[in-house]
């Protein structure tokens, strides 16, 4: 049985242009540096061969990943979602309570989280907390740095 990935449609669609670069501009390009480096004569000591074959695998390995993704997306239509319950796409704003310090994250699907973007992933610890909770709330989430506890003020959908 294949688990689904859940992720947004601008998650997916992400997924969709990496997939066609790596496979119309990298594959290319790859397989054109390997043929130019064999022209150079003996492999077993071309390093710019091998590091072209390393390069190759690398791409394959991630195309074969995006399209096992894609293959396995559920797409959330995330502006068909409303309530004030934390839940997947949700927006939610949160005050630390030891620093009053305001986050806001977007829950999404593990391949399109990005925290430097406000994106955490819904396995993630913090996202795990927050699920089922609602405005007003206080979560408490044991991070590496340790417990940490947050009020939510804002739960949107955007």
């Amino acid at each position: 049985m294949m688990d689904k990935v859940p992720m947004t449609a601008s998650g997916y669609a992400a997924l969709e242009v990496e997939l066609k670069q790596r496979q119309s501009v990298e594959r290319p390009r790859i397989i054109e540096h390997i043929a130019e480096a064999r022209s150079h004569g003996d492999l077993s000591e071309n390093a710019e061969y091998h590091a072209a074959k390393e390069e190759q695998s690398h791409n394959e390995g991630r195309i074969a990943e995006l399209e096992d993704k894609l293959a396995r997306a559920d797409v959330i239509d995330i502006s068909k979602l409303s309530g004030d319950t934390v839940k997947f796409g949700a927006t939610v704003t949160l005050v630390d309570e030891d620093t009053e310090k305001k986050t806001v994250w977007q829950i999404v699907g593990e391949p399109e989280a990005d925290a430097k973007k406000g994106r955490i992933s819904i396995t993630s610890p913090l996202a795990r907390a927050l699920i089922g909770k609602k405005k007003g709330s206080t979560v408490e989430v044991v991070a590496p740095g340790g417990a940490k506890a947050y009020e939510i003020t804002k739960v949107e959908w955007r």
